[in-house]
């Protein structure tokens, strides 16, 4: 029934009716039974009484006698058509009452006439909503409608033609009882015409000033959303007031019993839990399989072959008038030429105005706001600021931002936290105020704002640690963090912390969970920290303990099953584990060996792999063949050009180059120096041009919390953080780098040209790193001490222009 509910109903209707074959059936059905919902209902009611097909009787959904009268009309003979509950006679046509149906005679319930008394079927119902039957009904004596709106109209704008109220009042209440709620609720308020429509009774009335207001009505106001404030279109009465769409939305909400995320109700569940509507489609009862590529999936179209998923809905593929590609666009009503969806997101300085606003025409060369490319009768005036918006009764978007920002971030007194006076003015001058907009409306982000402003959870690192961790909250953190709400702090080690405090937690064994517990803070947090020497940690640090741990705690769920622990398990024991297929983290479990035969927790020997070079193929051609490309290839990014060089000359790996600050560069009139380990380095031609590019256009990719003030020289998606590592490096890849490779071969390149102690200190690395380097690329540094001393002690008897070999260095940089 779940699955496909279209063959449910045609198999009982097709074991029933020979008069039909299945195709004809199945038409039917579909015809009667459009979409999901209403089949699954038909095929859920025939299949708990089947007999509604030969008895035609009720109760029974609705569609379940359409689709009796459907087959009838098509030629079927065994299948009944719908019965009248009342008196038993055949239906044509069918009115419900409750579950039941009725003919035209029986359906109609008849009520005492307000004028002669008598029951009889409701005519007309009067002003204080009393029935009339049509004998008593003098439609005669009744005021015309449009006539007593357009006289109350008349008094609020004299400029509006009869005729033209007249054509709007037709149009916005079509039937003669609408007509007349219409004016019966303007003569009780006329103000609903003046900007008080939210208080409309009825819809008719927001139907009559939008017609009118685009009649050109000067005094006739378009009302705003009571809640929110924009001039949108009210769809739905709360409270006795109609509001928005969202605003609806978010009145409905409820927090979904499968995802918890707080969203207006799709459906419920069996039990009567509420469902969101991304829950509802992707429930496994909803997916359908694709025609195109035969997965279960959501569907997102249907065509007349059949369900397709979002990944194989066909896009419409056009060449973009502005960057002249060919790809999936869409015809702008602003230009009427197609546009793709990357122009859609583009912001550029205008050409014309010399302002940065999104693209909406021109080249990409030379792009055009929508201000420059169609005349002012074009736009509409936004009621906040008066400035020029496409939407017509909208704020424009910056209004609407700074609306949304007064709700958000002040209290009941209208005055705004202290610590969040910064990001109130960061966000309000936002370049982008649709994307502020658009994450400020995120109900997540929303309530916690909301919640900080209030006073309801302090401004404090440790209460958002309170809340589960996600991807939402972690942005919010970088943004409080670079609007100066929060201090700045060690993401990745505070989520370290967190993540070993709950590990270690959730083991049953309190002797394991000490042991863990000293192995995880005491060595691994221990020697990290040491390590970091002050340092944020990287991702891949942190990654290495979360192994480390996980690692161990393998280990010993396996002595565990095995009835031993560390103190009782021989070599043998490990062994075992170690070639055995199903174990995992082999290689990460010698740190907790090794660390517990330390504490004589073990006798078990665990040996550590030594590194004896680089594994794979030192290729110093390529190396320089790449070099030359990025010095030379204009079609490349400059942050590119300038991380595979950084990678191909000074093996410097993509965490080392993500991390690299503005402090780091140093600029003057001769040359360009760049730092990476204690001494400078001075950049050659033409990458010291190429880094002052960097440094005049570099900009990340963060809307929200970016002052433009990043002390990053690659500045990443989340406010005030570097590029990550795993992004640098898949965009090394992206140019044709391998970062490991590349940076093994540059490593091995320059440990052949330098001593291991001139490395370390240009290169940032350790110096037992680069003393391995030198051993590995057999470079004949090893007598070099010795032989420098022997020059020097014979310098005495060199002449005045003679000079040691000794590679070229100064107090203010190296070159190399």
């Amino acid at each position: 029934m779940l699955a496909d509910p279209l063959g449910v109903v045609t198999d009982l209707v097709a074991g029933l009716e020979f008069s039909l074959d299945r195709a004809s059936i199945e038409d039917v059905v579909a015809g009667v039974a459009g979409g999901r919902a209403k089949r699954r209902r038909l095929a859920r009611a025939l299949l708990a009484r089947p007999a509604i097909l030969t008895d035609g009787r009720s109760p029974a959904p609705r569609v379940a006698g359409n689709l009796l009268i459907a087959l009838r009309n098509a030629g079927a003979v065994i299948i009944s058509p719908p019965v009248c509950a009342g008196c038993g006679g055949q239906l044509r046509t069918l009115q419900r009452r409750g579950q039941d149906w009725y003919c035209g005679t029986c359906g109609p319930r008849p009520e005492p006439c307000a004028g002669c008394g008598i029951s009889k079927p409701v005519c007309v119902r009067d002003r204080a909503g009393r029935p009339h039957c049509s004998a008593c009904r003098r439609a005669d004596c009744d005021p015309d409608p449009a006539s007593v709106v357009t006289g109350i109209i008349a008094v609020i704008d004299p400029g509006v033609a009869a005729g033209t109220v007249a054509a709007a009042v037709h149009a916005a209440a079509p039937g003669a009882g609408q007509r007349r709620r219409l004016a019966w609720a303007l003569q009780d308020d006329p103000e609903l015409l003046t900007g008080a429509g939210a208080r409309a009774p009825v819809p008719s009335v927001l139907r009559l000033i939008g017609a009118l207001a685009d009649a050109g009505a000067q005094r006739i106001v378009r009302p705003a959303c009571p809640h929110c404030g924009r001039v949108i279109a009210l769809v739905k009465p709360r409270d006795g007031m109609r509001l928005c769409r969202n605003c609806v939305a978010r009145s409905r909400a409820e927090q979904c019993s499968r995802c918890g995320v707080h969203r207006e109700t799709a459906t419920r569940d069996e039990h009567g839990r509420p469902l969101c509507p991304y829950c509802l489609i992707s429930d496994p009862a909803n997916l359908e399989t694709c025609i195109s590529c035969a997965r279960r999936r959501v569907v997102s179209v249907r065509t007349p072959e059949g369900p397709l998923c979002p990944g194989c809905r066909p896009a419409r593929t056009m060449t973009c008038s502005i960057c002249a590609r060919l790809a999936p666009a869409e015809i702008s009503k602003i230009t009427g030429k197609p546009w793709c969806r990357a122009c859609q997101k583009r912001r550029a300085r205008c050409a014309v105005c010399g302002n940065v606003r999104q693209v909406r025409g021109g080249t990409t060369a030379s792009p055009l706001c929508g201000t420059c490319i169609r005349p002012e009768s074009f736009w509409r005036a936004c009621p906040g600021c008066g400035q020029h918006t496409q939407h017509r009764s909208r704020r424009c978007a910056r209004c609407s931002l700074l609306q949304r920002l007064d709700e958000l971030l002040r209290d009941d007194t209208g005055a705004i936290h202290p610590r969040l006076q910064a990001l109130h003015d960061n966000l309000a001058g936002n370049d982008r105020p649709d994307t502020v907009l658009g994450w400020l409306n995120k109900n997540t982000a929303a309530a916690l704002l909301r919640e900080l402003a209030a006073g309801e959870r302090p401004l404090t690192h440790a209460a958002l640690d309170e809340l589960p961790d996600s991807k939402t909250i972690r942005h919010l953190r970088s943004v409080l963090v670079a609007t100066g709400a929060l201090t700045s702090r060690d993401e990745h080690m505070s989520r370290l912390e967190r993540w070993i405090t709950a590990t270690v937690a959730g083991r049953d064994d309190p002797g394991e969970r000490q042991l863990l517990h000293r192995y995880a803070t005491w060595h691994a947090l221990r020697r990290l920290r040491r390590r970091a020497d002050g340092q944020h940690l990287t991702l891949g640090q942190a990654g290495t303990v979360r192994r480390h741990v996980t690692a161990a705690i393998t280990l010993l769920d396996w002595l565990t099953a095995s009835g031993l622990d560390l103190a009782t398990a021989r070599q043998g024991d490990l062994d075992t584990w170690l070639t055995s297929e199903h174990a995992t983290h082999h290689g990460e479990a010698g740190n907790f060996v090794r660390w517990a035969r330390r504490q004589k927790l073990t006798s078990l020997d665990f040996a550590a792999t030594r590194w004896d070079g680089p594994s794979g193929v030192i290729d110093a051609e390529a190396r320089w063949h790449h070099a030359r490309r990025l010095l030379h290839d204009d079609t490349v990014k400059p942050e590119d050009r300038v991380a595979g060089l950084l990678l191909l000359l000074y093996a410097q790996g993509p965490a080392a180059i993500s991390r690299l600050t503005l402090d780091q560069v140093h600029v003057s009139e001769q040359h360009v120096r760049l730092r990476l380990g204690r001494e400078p380095i001075v950049l050659p031609e033409p990458l010291d041009a190429l880094v002052l590019q960097l440094l005049a256009s570099r900009r990340g990719h963060a809307a929200l919390g970016d002052q433009g003030c990043s002390r990053w020289l690659f500045p990443g998606g989340q406010p005030g953080q570097p590029i990550s590592a795993d992004r640098l490096a898949g965009r090394m890849r992206q140019i044709g780098l391998r970062p490991g490779p590349a940076r093994s071969t540059a490593l091995f390149g320059l440990a052949t040209e330098l001593p291991a102690a001139l490395l370390a200190r240009l290169l940032g690395i350790h110096i037992s790193v680069a003393v391995a380097w030198q051993r590995a690329s057999a470079g004949d540094w090893t007598a070099y001490a010795a032989g420098y001393n022997r020059r020097q002690a014979g310098s005495k008897d060199l002449d005045d222009g003679a000079k040691p070999d000794l590679p070229e260095e100064h107090s203010e940089g190296c070159n190399i």
